[in-house]
């Protein structure tokens, strides 16, 4: 077969559609005979061409996918460049091709002879929601982070968020893993690599958030470390002061904020923000928030007068004022987060078309979803008060206080920033449970008036599937998307002929493990949790002699989970030690897990993270996170 595939202009995004589309007619028949040409605008006397690039579709910054191909001629389009290229993916996507993880690992593409017939699509859908965005968390190496920018676009995703001025933190905690230890000055230039996958792929580009309270007073804005020694004078006396005294949050500058009342601390800041701006004017937004942690304001008599967005707010009118006498666009994006939750008691934006909210409940419960609850009933919210609040609150009230903040500054631009999986899915080893409710959460997002959500996540995470981010991406591409559709999609590219009793088996492990008793949201009792993880033991332990033995030689997806059954099988244990009260074997078995991920960190290292992992069962059975 012989297919002339036209171009139109000379647009970086559009032209890496092209390429992705080749590649992939390419590995599906090798036999196919690729004509390219490119155009500056479509020409109806160019016959039988498959034509790729705007011009089809009414162009908008909201996402369009636009395709009518008949026996291989026709168009690929879309309502902007970015989405021509989630066209491209879309068109190969009904030619059987699935995109399952990050990683070229993760595609699934049939190898079959094509003719001019089975090029026949149609597509004309808009994406229910705007953002659809990840943010970097967890360990990191610069290609588990290529992986993901690579594989958004292919699944209907359009933005990824680099947090802190530089990232460093999440590079480090990988490459410490290996003896190394990245400069500043080094992980930029990761950065800036991975800018330019980001901008070549068209993505919305959010960044830093973290840091605006460290490094225009010359610290260390890199992530969460701690400061050696005594601060200097000038450095202490900006502090923000707690019982009184001005001191590093727990020896950590990123988790303390400042005395916002002084106008120097207000103005270095802004000037900070703006001087970024200036110097990254490919980046779609910018976050500026404050210190992390909460409870954690200054207490002088001057900072005691308003309530700590009023602070908020004053800085950023000063920073649109002067982003707009320098003509800058960029967006600014707030925080709707710990003690920010509490809206602005007298200031409000000057101009608040320049800004955008988030919306990051980080203390809710994974139990129950968004679309659980009604929203429109009238709750009383409790007022601010300085460093004694508390951020475990119902849904309904926290989305009442959201909506004080979003309705009192007349911010239109609001997203979710929303947790799934960056811990709680570790508690649901099956992935399914965590997987149902992110898409409930997901299809209900116009319940709270948010268009769309930023998952601030884990990198690796397909670990023993990748179904929750799967639901994720299609139902914020479609929110009417059904788990049950999504599901059965995923689980027939991933295992084929196996695909029921593979979902069967997961499913089943979320019951066995009742995530909702580890993350202590349910009574329970220890003889009978006992007896349900000792059956769950045996469940793996007869699925894996039955399929996983005999397949995971043969098919990838088997291979993860059998080193899957062997780390669930172990987990159980730990959890059977910590019903029997056994806390000297809980102790023991953590240390042995922990060098189980280890041995297996090469062998699964694009899709499981194994720091996160050993971590988070650390600090689920021993540490601070500890629930029952």
């Amino acid at each position: 077969m012989r297919l002339i595939i036209a171009k139109i202009g000379n647009n970086a995004t559009v032209s890496f559609a092209v390429e992705e589309l080749i590649r992939l007619i390419k590995e599906m028949d090798s036999t196919v005979v690729l004509d390219v040409r490119k155009y500056n605008a479509f020409d109806e006397t160019v016959k039988n061409a498959l034509w790729v690039g705007l011009g089809f579709a009414e162009k908008s910054d909201k996402d369009t996918v636009y395709i009518d191909v008949k026996d291989g001629v026709g168009f690929i389009s879309a309502s902007n460049e970015r989405t021509v290229l989630v066209a491209v993916y879309r068109f190969m996507k009904e030619l059987g091709c699935r995109y399952l993880y990050p990683g070229k690992e993760g595609e699934s593409i049939p190898k079959k002879a094509l003719c001019e017939k089975d090029l026949t699509v149609s597509v004309n859908e808009t994406a229910s929601f705007g953002n659809r965005g990840i943010c970097i968390e967890g360990t990191v190496s610069y290609e588990h982070v290529y992986n993901m920018i690579d594989w958004l676009p292919k699944v209907g995703m359009n933005e990824y968020f680099f947090q802190c001025l530089t990232p460093a933190t999440f590079f480090n905690q990988y490459y410490r893993s290996f003896g190394e230890e990245l400069e500043d000055s080094e992980v930029d230039a990761i950065i800036r690599a991975l800018d330019e996958d980001i901008v070549k792929r068209g993505l919305k580009y959010q960044a830093v958030g973290h840091g605006w309270t460290c490094k225009p007073f010359g610290l260390k804005a890199s992530g969460w470390y701690e400061y050696e020694g005594e601060p200097p004078k000038e450095i202490k006396e900006i502090l923000a002061q707690l019982d009184g005294e001005r001191k590093f949050r727990g020896n950590k500058p990123l988790n303390t904020n400042l005395c916002y009342s002084n106008e120097t601390v207000r103005r270095k800041m802004v000037d900070c923000v703006v001087d970024y701006c200036k110097n990254n004017q490919h980046k779609d937004y910018i976050a500026v928030w404050m210190a992390d942690g909460g409870n954690n304001h200054c207490e002088c008599e001057e900072c005691k007068k308003k309530a700590p967005s009023d602070y908020l707010i004053m800085m950023m009118n000063d920073l649109d004022e002067k982003l707009a006498e320098q003509g800058i666009n960029t967006k600014i994006l707030l925080p709707f987060y710990n003690d920010l939750m509490w809206a602005p008691e007298t200031e409000k934006l000057n101009n608040p078309d320049r800004f955008a909210l988030d919306f990051a409940p980080i203390s809710r419960s994974y139990s129950v979803s968004y679309a659980d609850y009604d929203f429109n009933e009238e709750i009383e919210t409790e007022p601010y008060k300085r460093n004694q609040n508390s951020f475990k609150r119902s849904l309904p009230e926290t989305v009442a206080m959201f909506k004080k903040w979003q309705n009192g500054q007349q911010i239109k631009d609001v997203m979710l920033f929303d947790y799934h999986l960056m811990w709680d899915h570790h508690y649901d080893p099956g992935y399914y449970q965590v997987a149902k409710l992110l898409q409930k959460d997901m299809a209900s997002l116009d319940k709270l008036g948010l268009d769309g959500m930023i998952s601030c996540q884990l990198q690796r995470i397909a670990f023993p599937t990748n179904l929750p981010m799967y639901c994720m991406a299609k139902t914020l591409w479609n929110k009417n998307e059904t788990f049950e559709n999504i599901a059965k999609e995923y689980y027939l590219a991933a295992y084929g002929e196996y695909a029921d009793v593979v979902e069967e088996y997961l499913s089943a492990l979320s019951k066995y493990f009742v995530p909702e008793v580890l993350r202590g949201e349910k009574p329970y009792k220890a003889e009978e949790m006992i007896k349900q993880y000792n059956e769950a033991k045996s469940f793996i332990g007869d699925f894996k002699a039955k399929y996983i033995d005999k397949l995971k030689n043969e098919v990838k997806a088997f291979e993860y989970l059998a080193y899957h059954a062997e780390l669930v099988k172990y987990y159980a244990d730990i959890y059977i030690d910590r019903f029997n009260k056994n806390e000297e074997g809980v102790k023991e078995k953590v240390k042995v897990f922990s060098k189980m991920c280890e041995d297996l960190r090469e062998a699964t290292d694009t899709v499981l993270d194994d720091n996160f992992l050993k971590g988070d069962v650390y600090n689920n059975l021993i540490g601070w996170r500890r629930t029952i």
